[in-house]
Order: C-alpha cells, then structure tokens, then sequence
C-alpha cells in the first residue's frame, strides 16, 4: 500500500511488526556508487534501539541490520538497497490483556475499524518498533547527503515543563559529542542531568511524559522544495507528524512568530560577499525556507512528542463489543520517547532531503 512508502526519487517502503519475524526497509532511487558505511548504519541504528538505558524500554533487541541486496563491495549498485532488522525479544504473551480490549490513546480501535483485523501484539504496523527501518534508510540518505556538504543534528531540548536554553554554535561535532554523553541527547549537560533524573521518577510512578526535539540542518543550498504542494517545510512536517506519538511541528519562529509584527520578523538579506555562494539574513525567523524553497540558511525545526500512552495504571476503557472494561499497561515501555526518537527525527529529515535534492536536479536545464 502507499502507505507503506515515503519519498518521490528517493523513495522508501517500510515492512513487518512489531513481534513479527523482521521489520525492514527498501530504498530505491539511492544514485549508484555512493560508498556505503555499514558501521556508521549500525550506530545510527544503536542510538535508536531499546533497552540501552534506565529511562528506556528494557526489550532487549541488538537491531543488528542485515544487507540483502543493493550494495556491492562496499558500493550503492542503483539498484533497490533492502535492508532487514531481525526481532529478537519478542513477548507476545505481554499483550495478552489487550486481545478484544482498547487501550486507551493507542491505535487498536482504529485499525479494527479500518481493516476489521488488528495485531494486538504490540501494536503490529503501528508500533514505533517500525522506525528502526527508518533509521537504517536514514543513515544512507545522510551517507549521500553528507557528500553534498549537508549535515544535521537533532537533540532533545524539553522533557515535560524542563527546557533546555537555546544553544548557538557551528560546531555539530562538538555538540554531538556532548549529546551522546549523556542518555537523554540534550546537548545541554545540565539540563540533561535535570531531565534524567525526572523521567526516571516518572518510570518509577509508572507514568509517562512528553518532551520536544529541535533540529538544525547546515550546508543545505539554496533551491530545494516545491512551489507550492510539495515546500520544503510541508515535506519536513509530513514526515516528522508519521512518526508515533508525534502531536507537534513548527519550523522557523513557528507559533511564536504569530506574536510578532512584520517589521520584526523580517529577515534583511546582507550584502553578499563576491566570494561566497551563501545568502545570509541578519536574523533567521523564516527556518531556512522561503516560498517553501531553501534560501540557504540554517534549517530550524521543533517536534513535538506526547506522553506514551501505556501507563502502568488501571485505565478504564471498552472492549471490541463497545462494553465497559479496565485496563492496566504491561510489558516493556519508554516512559518518554524523545531520547530515543532524536535519530529518528534526524532520519526523516535526512529521508526528506535526499528526495529533495534529487528532485532539483530537474529544475533547471
């Protein structure tokens, strides 16, 4: 089904469950030769996996990618790239409560209604155990976007009402270092600690808590995005809203820049230097992106992730007859996504504009 697949020239299809056999994914349209690091794949992928922490779900899954076809001596062939992640700690016996009943906040009743069938194990398709697939296509659009000068880094900047201040730098390396230091990814170590110790009292009164993701995108040209259906900003906002628990997106000054005036919001274009290929502004409200097209700039986004839905508390809710039932979460779960959703945000974007800028090579002749 389409909506297996994400991406027009750089296109990915996603398959399998959360407690099937695999989850896996098929990129097409990847250019042929692009040196492909299968170590760097993997540590995206670790970022991503669970069980690596207190404040993460303990299932216990090495997501360790498998390469079936695409890749030759070490090299994109052109041809469809199929990677597959084996499940290894799969506890369906963990769902067997919530075989006719709802959870409430989850995608059960919906998918009964929509297909009339459901895997109640974990959710099946709809289980952020699919995102894996995503980070491996990921990590090989940011291989290519890599070669294009093009580099981005995403941290956590708010767990529940701790926010993280705003950081300034042009040194990506510096701030991943000091995100992957510490095991929530803010790339502010004192906020982090702040973060950490609250999620962890969270797990401990089996609730769950919501958070946000900022990300920037350095080196992008100037140029890529459609006019009108297909902007930059609409593609980054339809990939970031597909990912689970996702209830929030904003790039640029976002809904804050509804507040101000024009004449404060305005980015004044500086006077370019005869030896730069760079548009440069004083400021950066519009997040990088003008008429939905990439001016040069940073790219500026924020995501927004709800609080996970299974709790370890009784819940009232119904069963598939529509009658009164209760409910209590159990099994292995996040009490907060956000650390381990950074790679994945990161992915999307990648994902985004590998597709992107494929596509502007056919604007001009």
């Amino acid at each position: 089904m389409a909506g297996n697949s994400f991406g027009q020239l750089f296109r990915i299809t996603t398959f399998g469950e959360s407690h099937g056999v695999a989850i896996g994914v098929i990129i097409d349209g990847c250019p042929a030769q692009l040196d492909i690091d299968m170590d760097f794949i993997q540590s995206e992928l670790d970022k991503r996996r669970p069980g690596q922490s207190k404040i993460t779900t303990q299932r216990k899954e090495s997501d360790t990618v498998q390469v079936l076809s695409g890749i030759f001596e070490g090299k994109s062939t052109g041809t469809p790239i199929a990677l597959l992640i084996p499940n290894e700690d799969q506890r369906s016996k963990d769902y067997g409560h919530n075989v006719d009943v709802y959870r409430p906040s989850h995608a059960d009743y919906v998918y009964d209604a929509k297909y009339g069938i459901r895997d109640h194990r974990g959710g099946g398709r709809s289980s952020a155990r699919e995102t894996a697939a995503r980070v491996a296509a990921g990590a090989i659009a940011k291989l290519f976007l890599k070669q294009q000068g093009i580099e981005i880094f995403a941290h956590v900047t708010s767990v529940g009402t701790i926010e993280a201040p705003n950081l300034e730098s042009n040194d990506l390396s510096a701030l991943l270092q000091i995100r992957e230091e510490n095991i929530v990814r803010c790339a502010d170590p004192a906020t982090a600690h702040e973060m950490v110790e609250f999620i962890d009292a969270v797990r401990k009164d089996g609730d769950t808590v919501g958070g946000k993701i900022s990300c920037v995108v350095k080196g992008c040209p100037a140029g890529l995005g459609e006019p009108v259906f297909d902007k930059l900003h609409a593609d980054l906002g339809k990939a970031m809203l597909s990912i689970n628990a996702v209830h929030g997106f904003e790039y640029g000054s976002g809904f804050a820049g509804s507040e101000l005036r024009g004449s404060q919001h305005n980015d004044i274009p500086q006077p370019k230097a005869a030896d730069s290929k760079v548009f440069k502004t004083t400021t950066n409200y519009a997040g990088g992106i003008l008429g939905g097209i990439s001016n040069g700039m940073d790219i500026t986004f924020k995501v927004a992730f709800k609080p996970v839905a299974t709790i370890m508390h009784n819940q009232q809710t119904i069963n598939a007859a529509g009658e009164a039932a209760e409910i209590k979460g159990k099994g292995r779960h996040d009490p907060c996504v956000v650390p381990r959703a950074v790679v994945i945000v990161e992915a999307m974007a990648a994902l985004v504009l590998a597709d992107q800028f494929l596509r502007n090579k056919v604007s001009t002749l």
